[in-house]
């Protein structure tokens, strides 16, 4: 590593990202790596200051922040050569949670960067109807926990965690089957009624919930979960055993391995490393060797 792109959400970790980058790039400074240092007003701006970044040459990206800001250097970055780091300073981590990123130390992780060991791994791949394509690098859901984010994202009060958790108190209320159609690898398509559905190119979303425990990202499928209750009683038991990624063996649990799904249900979003990505319905897909990203040795 010579020279490397820094971008940052200032908004990631309640503002502590700016803080993690500061302490990332005076490593990189110490290791004799050359730092251009970004930061978009919002994420259109940083799109193109990425694009611009990547036209003009760089030997990594670097992400300080969390999954959504690294999910918008995945857009540039799919099926290209230049590798992705990450200084994780979110609220969730969950990329940083599957490569084993210490979080926490970003000196660390900026010397896992400068350390230059790339490990190539698969990246999730969603197509709505119009064509358009979204890339993801940890779980796409859809179904009751993205009608919780839709809520949430109405919501102006209060901020953080606690607008979530009421949101999510608001849809338990209402909960209800929803009729899902899906086809696997071009297989018959398939009428059900789920709660949700969770399409696994890694194992965790939602800051460490293991909803697709098996998941790989080095095996060209995605690991897909489907639940199936209408109780509230026991969705609610269902929620800690999500971070066990024990959930599989319950009776409302049934998952499933694909390379390519077809998901349609009326009226619902998808949602992808935490961030909407498109109404459904939508074609998802596991593509091997889309992304490379440094890791520990």
């Amino acid at each position: 590593m010579a020279r490397v792109t820094v971008l940052t959400n200032p908004l990631s970790g309640h503002g502590n990202a700016p803080h993690a980058a500061e302490r990332a790039i005076t490593r990189f400074q110490q290791r004799g790596i050359d730092v251009c240092a970004i930061v978009g007003t919002d994420a259109e701006h940083a799109s193109r200051l990425v694009d611009k970044a990547l036209e003009a040459g760089t030997d990594a990206l670097v992400v300080v922040g969390g999954d959504g800001v690294i999910s918008l250097a995945l857009q540039a970055l799919a099926t290209g050569d230049v590798p992705l780091g990450i200084v994780p300073a979110g609220t969730g981590n969950d990329h940083a949670r599957e490569y084993r990123l210490p979080t926490g130390d970003p000196a660390a992780a900026a010397d896992i960067v400068a350390d230059g060991h790339i490990e190539t791994v698969d990246l999730g791949r969603i197509e709505d109807r119009s064509g358009a394509v979204k890339w993801f690098g940890t779980v796409m859901a859809a179904g009751f926990d993205s009608l919780v984010s839709d809520r949430t994202n109405r919501m102006r009060w209060p901020h953080g965690r606690m607008r979530y958790n009421l949101a999510m108190v608001a849809e338990l209320s209402k909960l209800r089957l929803l009729p899902f159609q899906l086809s696997f690898d071009g297989g018959p398509e398939i009428d059900t009624e789920l709660t949700l559905a969770a399409f696994g190119n890694t194992r965790s979303y939602g800051g460490g919930m293991r909803i697709c425990p098996d998941a790989d990202h080095s095996d060209g499928l995605l690991d897909v979960t489907m639940v199936t209750s209408a109780s509230r009683a026991k969705l609610i038991r269902l929620f800690p055993t999500v971070f066990k990624g024990t959930h599989t063996h319950l009776d409302e649990v049934s998952t499933r391995r694909a390379t390519t799904v077809s998901v349609d249900s009326p009226g619902i979003n998808a949602y992808a490393d935490g961030d909407f990505a498109a109404p459904l319905p939508v074609t998802v897909s596991a593509v091997p060797r889309a992304l490379k990203i440094l890791v520990p040795r």
